[in-house]
């Protein structure tokens, strides 16, 4: 088989006239398209990598009961019945287009991700034109050298006289084969982003959508993976997985009509957003990352995280900071002697950074709750006399770095900001603007340049003026809850939802181009904006403001389907729990936590001291064996959605010579029964020794020490107590494990 990533072969049809197929490979998957110039742009093949005599005898997919293969089919000039992928209303009224192919080229790419990374692949490019239009839609489809990923997407170009408008533009087409394909999707609410939903492909349409206009993960997501033969399994089975890369508004549309396939289309939302291009212009949608793998669920997610760190997340070669944020610990009650404490405290756990959250900044108004002051980005000369200064000398005193909240979107009603600048806030003409959050919120409107340069400033004055601040905790919290631009002109009103998210991505780049170095958390209501559209730009992002540990089990679960650890942010907080007021013991808190980024929130000094010196040795034990977390491939074993009360997971070396394994109880009932898990992705002939972290047992495991082989531990696996054998005081009802295995 060549080792090439992209092979263009020419199959003949007959004599005088061929048909070409165009193949796109990554390392273990291939994409075949059927491409000639005057026909629209047709699907063949997409799944495992093909070898060449695979693809010289590769059969034509059926077209029985009407299907119809085109990947970016167009509306009104022979697709009317069906869904299509884009639709335009020209310049002289006509609501046909129809996209043929007019010339297509494939090419070696060696350019620059979205993070800064270089990377290379081929990348085929079909033009497409209108017989009656001069307009040009270009498809593109690029392929990794390096990573199971192919990346989908158009430009469109009015090469006319004309304004036209575009009423609906998706990324991509994608047909997928019927039979018993299941959905896998993640639907959610504040507090409870990324819960699973399996859903099996039925005949008529399934659409996942997102309006918030600013925050597109907290409700549905558009990330979805196709499971090909029957429900999905984390380890075996056949999965296509498709991820829209985009932080805005967007529609997933799944159609299964009378035909053969089930129609995957996915972009921007075109609902109140019908784009009015003009003479010249170019409208450039966002990509479609899809991946193959024959490895299940937790295969495709593990295609996923590595083009993530390696293409599409900041720093994801560098270890991240165990850190101690402020917020549920003190909330808005910040000051000097506090804050110093607080760094005080973790640093003698064992921390490494020190957040200090919402609350710190005052002008004319003082932000002692959420209802004033966004905007005004000045220390408040009443809680930090001594300004950025004095806390930044406190960090160094107390060998810890510092990281601030900032949330540069927003302003409220009762802010210097909003009395300078009414006019930039986004509302609908002619009515009074709509509040959010505390009854004074408003969205600052991104389209507008100065806008764009206020935000930047934010964080240029901070960073220019203490470049020892390490980290930023960029926030975001309130939708866009009135359609109105000030700054856009009247003609172009549907352009706000759009043109807001291309403002927020020229700010990231502008932000990273001067300031590539610091360490940034992408937070929208807590994981609001969990997407690869803004994620190259940050290192890391808040999975959700519910930092319960039952619940976190379910939402990172969800979560990790997409994204690696090192970008999950998983805090260890206080009892009960300020969003569901749980009471969870603080080995499972610690257990839970440690599964991704590790951190903590919560107040140090209302924990006892048995507790500060338990999560110190939590720290510690967390330090030698974050590169396994962080960099090493997922395995989730046993699905807390099973129904059983059990969840497990483990992440393994890509050497294979060392595993983390977690383990959860997630209720305990008399006369409870559990699996014993089997392990995933060890070498079946390396030896492991068994080591428990985080242990609270008066006894070591009887597996603590012992040596099994990858083979028996991926066919039988470790028996887990179902409890925790403590003095009969510190009983409780929660049970968890951590183990560690390391080659010999």
């Amino acid at each position: 088989m060549k080792k090439l990533t992209t092979i263009l072969a020419f199959l003949c049809a007959s004599a005088g006239s061929y048909a070409e197929n165009v193949v796109l490979s990554t390392p273990g998957s291939t994409l075949v398209l059927d491409v000639n110039k005057g026909a629209e742009p047709m699907f063949v093949y997409y799944g495992a990598r093909l070898s060449d005599t695979e693809l010289a005898n590769l059969p034509k997919p059926t077209t029985a009961n009407w299907s119809h293969l085109e990947v970016y089919p167009s509306y009104g000039a022979t697709h009317t019945m069906s869904e299509t992928a884009f639709a335009m209303r020209h310049a002289d009224g006509n609501m046909s287009t129809q996209l043929l192919c007019d010339d297509f080229k494939t090419e070696p790419v060696s350019d620059i991700a979205p993070n800064g990374k270089p990377r290379k692949g081929t990348k085929l490019t079909i033009k497409l034109k209108d017989p009656l239009y001069p307009d040009i839609v270009n498809l593109y489809y690029q392929a990794y050298d390096d990573v199971d990923m192919i990346e989908c997407w158009t430009d469109v170009t009015n090469n006319g006289k004309q304004t036209v408008t575009l009423t609906q533009f998706y990324s991509t087409c994608m047909p997928i084969r019927r039979g018993n394909v299941h959905l896998t999707h993640f639907h959610g609410s504040w507090a409870s982003e990324a819960q699973l939903v399996e859903t099996k492909l039925t005949n008529g349409m399934l659409r996942i959508k997102n309006k918030d206009g600013l925050r597109n993960a907290t409700t549905d997501r558009s990330d979805v993976m196709f499971s090909l033969d029957g429900p999905a399994q984390e380890n075996t089975g056949d999965i296509i997985g498709a991820v829209l890369c985009y932080s805005g508004n967007y529609s997933v549309t799944i159609d299964t009509d009378d035909t053969e396939y089930h129609y995957y289309f996915a972009g921007i939302n075109p609902d109140n957003s019908e784009y009015h291009l003009k003479k010249g212009e170019t409208l450039t949608t966002p990509r479609v990352a899809y991946t193959f793998s024959n490895k299940g669920l937790s295969g495709a997610s593990r295609n996923y995280h590595d083009w993530a760190r390696k293409y599409m997340l900041r720093h994801a070669d560098q270890e991240r900071m165990i850190l101690l944020n402020s917020w549920e610990g003190v909330y808005f009650n910040i000051n000097h002697e506090v804050m110093d404490q607080m760094m005080a405290d973790i640093a003698m756990m064992g921390g490494e950074l020190f957040v200090m959250d919402d609350g710190w900044f005052a002008t004319k108004y003082q932000r002692n709750t959420d209802n004033a002051a966004l905007g005004d980005w000045v220390p408040d000369p009443k809680k930090l006399p001594g300004g950025i200064d004095k806390l930044l000398a406190d960090a160094r005193k107390n060998g810890v770095k510092f990281g601030i909240w900032v949330e540069p979107e927003m302003t409220n009603s009762i802010a210097e900001l909003y009395e300078n600048h009414p006019d930039w806030v986004i509302k609908a003409p002619g009515r009074e603007p709509v509040k959010g959050r505390g009854g004074t919120q408003l969205v600052l409107d991104l389209a507008n340049p100065k806008v764009q340069d206020f935000a930047f400033s934010v964080f240029d004055n901070l960073l220019s003026k203490y470049p020892q601040i390490a980290y930023i905790k960029w926030d975001a919290n309130a939708p866009i809850m009135n359609h109105g631009s000030q700054y856009l002109p009247k003609e172009d009103q549907s352009h706000l939802y759009i043109a807001y998210h291309e403002g927020l991505i020229k700010l990231c780049q502008r932000i990273r181009q001067k300031y590539p170095d610091v360490v940034i958390q992408d937070c929208a209501s807590g994981g609001g904006r969990a997407n690869y559209g803004l994620l190259p730009y940050f290192d890391e992002f808040w999975v959700s403001d519910n930092t319960d540990a039952l619940q976190r089990i379910y939402m990172q679960w969800g979560t990790s389907y997409f994204f690696p650890a090192i970008a999950m942010a998983q805090h260890i907080s206080a009892v009960p729990n300020h969003a569901v007021f749980r009471t969870t013991s603080m080995k499972f808190r610690c257990d839970v936590a440690m599964s991704g980024r590790l951190g903590m929130e919560i107040q140090p000094k209302n924990m006892t001291d048995e507790e500060k010196t338990f999560c110190q040795k939590v720290i510690s034990d967390y330090k030698t064996v974050r590169p396994v977390i962080q960099f090493g491939d997922l395995y989730r074993l046993h699905s807390p959605y099973e129904g059983d009360n059990l969840a497990s997971l483990m992440y393994v070396t890509q050497d294979k010579a060392k595993a983390v394994y977690f383990w959860y109880k997630l209720e305990t009932m008399k006369d409870e029964h559990f699996p014993r898990v089997k392990m995933q992705g060890l070498d079946p002939n390396k030896k492991y020794v068994v080591h428990e972290l985080n242990r609270i047992d008066n006894k070591p495991l009887d597996c603590e020490g012992k040596s099994y082989t990858g083979a028996y531990l991926m066919a039988n696996g470790l028996e887990m107590p179902y409890s925790h054998d403590v003095d009969y005081a510190k009983l409780n009802d929660w049970s968890s494990r951590v183990i560690t295995l390391t080659a010999e």
